[in-house]
């Protein structure tokens, strides 16, 4: 079947992670709002490639290496342009389709197309400022838009009558264009003429995110019906894939770390009047998981929200439910819903930015909404009651897709019915609970940290094993605490000893690396990684269980005592609990 190559390559791009396929090649850390790792195309010893998820391309610093995932299959690969293609299809599980020769007219076509949709906001954008656009004009005045803002996201009005087809005529655009484009519409009655598709509306131009129009939505004035009007689906539009103000809000999110994806399109420019810049919209659909995919390149966890009335909660649970089979380690969604059955305009108006901010500043995760969905004003009185809403609770964890993120979520929901209904078919996981009182943090002598910094250093990966062990213990006083922060904080990067060395000389390190000498014993004795990690664990558990037994006793010395209480008795029993629980750590190292 002959297909549109252009629009195949859009699909490949839209459906995989840039970061995704680079670290198939590269190691990436998360670095703000991109992704750092060592260049694949030069040698280098200090990360400088950089990967943008939101824009969708990477960049090497040191070479000038740019492109997107369709350019690094190619470079890094050594592919040609239509096998790294074919590669990526398979990854994103796409079929090839067959390409004619004639793709490169049709993307000329398609080029064509995005101009005729400029010369329709440029009209509508025209009319709005004419007397036949002053009803328009007052609107936005009236919602208390500024020109600016009105000029920001080039706002207009569609005349009563065809004006717009006319216009387009003139500018020798066909009608077959037009009613592609959804700008002009056949009336039920084949014997009568086309006519424009949006009349007698303010109208609210959609941009892709290359910032070209692609379609529109149409507002009425008054109290009829349908309140909005929006561009049938198109050769460029896929009302489903996309989100209103992107092309504004993703860089604005990422340079907030923020995004609020909200019901309307008056309610966007609403919270950009406002300050709140990095906020998008569905198009008249509930949010979709393309959309809920595309808002996840810029954040990982964007903003629903949502009137605080029943069509607004409705919204919500219709998001979670397109949520939960996508939902991925470190990536969801909150919510947050107005009160007084305000939208955003409304309350903003009302009651302004700080409002606002305060309720941002307290959303509910989506968990909270989906336990709500099945225990708010649920009648539990009966075992039968009860038993049905862990079924339904239970059948919803079900459809969430990733296993890691399945497990976290039904153990969450098992503790929670626990707690509620107090049982349930299941027992909540035992732990080890930590005392629930404060004790200070034992000290590390100066002696044995600088062994373990020695060995962090030939060996990185230890890193991963022991840093939560050394936070357990009291650093402050060690005079090389500088040096074992950028150690562990390097590690997250680099795994390789030589690397890891280059980069703290860099930092200003050499003096304290060179007084180093345990680094030389270490290597003479020839110690492998497994053996050196037990010899640590050994020696930080036994300084753990020295202080564990001291404070035992002092506890049963204050247990001897008269005026001893029910908390020091429970305080006693935490601590045994730690002690056993360490010995059997000990034997299992």
């Amino acid at each position: 079947m002959e297909g549109d190559l252009q629009k195949f390559l859009d699909e490949l791009r839209s459906r995989l992670s840039v970061a995704d396929v680079v670290a198939e090649k590269v190691k990436l850390v998360r670095k703000g709002r991109e992704y750092l790792g060592l260049c694949p195309f030069h040698n280098e010893k200090t990360p400088s490639f950089t990967v943008n998820e939101a824009k969708g391309f990477y960049h090497g610093f040191g070479c000038g290496a740019h492109g997107d995932i369709i350019r690094f299959e190619m470079e890094a690969n050594g592919l040609p342009f239509m096998d790294a293609v074919e590669k990526l299809a398979h990854k994103a599980g796409l079929a090839m389709p067959k390409f004619s020769k004639e793709h490169s007219l049709e993307s000329q076509k398609k080029q064509s197309l995005f101009e005729i949709m400029e010369l329709a906001v440029s009209f509508y954008e025209k009319a709005l400022r004419l007397p036949v656009g002053a009803k328009g004009l007052e609107y936005f005045y009236h919602r208390g838009l500024s020109d600016e803002l009105i000029k920001k996201f080039r706002l207009g009005y569609a005349p009563s009558n065809n004006d717009l087809k006319a216009y387009l005529k003139t500018k020798g655009v066909n009608e077959f264009d037009m009613a592609e484009l959804g700008l002009i519409a056949q009336p039920q009655d084949q014997s009568k003429t086309t006519h424009d598709f949006f009349r007698n509306r303010v109208m609210i131009p959609i941009f892709d995110k290359q910032n070209r129009p692609i379609a529109f939505g149409g507002r009425i004035m008054g109290d009829g019906q349908p309140k909005y009007l929006n561009s049938p689906e198109t050769t460029l539009f896929n009302k489903r894939k996309m989100l209103y103000n992107f092309n504004f809000a993703r860089d604005k999110g990422y340079e907030n770390k923020r995004l609020i994806i909200c019901e309307g399109y008056m309610d966007v420019i609403a919270l950009d009047k406002f300050g709140f810049s990095y906020a998008a919209a569905p198009m008249g659909t509930a949010l979709t998981e393309d959309q809920i995919t595309e808002a996840w390149k810029v954040v990982n966890e964007p903003v629903l929200c949502f009137d605080g009335d029943g069509a607004g909660i409705k919204a919500a649970l219709r998001s979670v439910d397109r949520a939960l089979p996508i939902l991925k380690p470190g990536f969801s969604l909150q919510f947050m819903f107005l009160p007084d059955k305000l939208d955003p305009d409304e309350f903003l108006r009302a009651k302004g930015a700080q409002e606002f901010e305060k309720l941002f500043s307290n959303t509910m995760p989506l968990i909270d909404l989906l336990w709500e969905k099945y225990t708010k004003d649920q009648p539990s009185d009966t075992p039968e009651r009860k038993a049905l809403i862990e079924k339904n609770l239970k059948e919803e964890v079900l459809k969430i897709t990733d296993k890691d993120v399945r497990l976290f979520y039904a153990q969450e929901m098992k503790k929670r019915i626990f707690e509620t209904y107090g049982g349930g078919t299941f027992k909540p996981a035992t732990t080890n609970k930590k005392p629930s009182f404060y004790r200070t943090k034992q000290p590390l002598g100066d002696v044995d940290l600088r062994f373990i910094l020695a060995s962090l250093l030939i060996y990185p990966k230890l890193a991963e094993e022991l840093e939560e062990k050394l936070m357990m213990f009291d650093l402050s006083k060690f005079k090389l605490i500088n040096l074992l922060h950028q150690i562990l904080a390097l590690s997250h990067e680099t795994d390789d000893s030589k690397v890891m060395i280059d980069n703290l000389i860099s930092a200003g390190f050499e003096t304290d690396l060179q007084g180093l000498w345990e680094m030389s014993m270490i290597k003479s004795q020839k110690t492998d990684i497994f053996h050196l990690k037990k010899q640590i664990l050994s020696l930080l558990t036994g300084i753990q269980i020295k202080q564990l037994k001291y404070d035992l006793n002092e506890a049963k010395l204050k247990l001897s005592k008269d005026g001893s209480t029910e908390t020091d008795y429970e305080q006693y029993l935490q601590l045994q609990n730690e002690l056993n629980t360490l010995m059997s750590e000990t034997n299992e190292i």
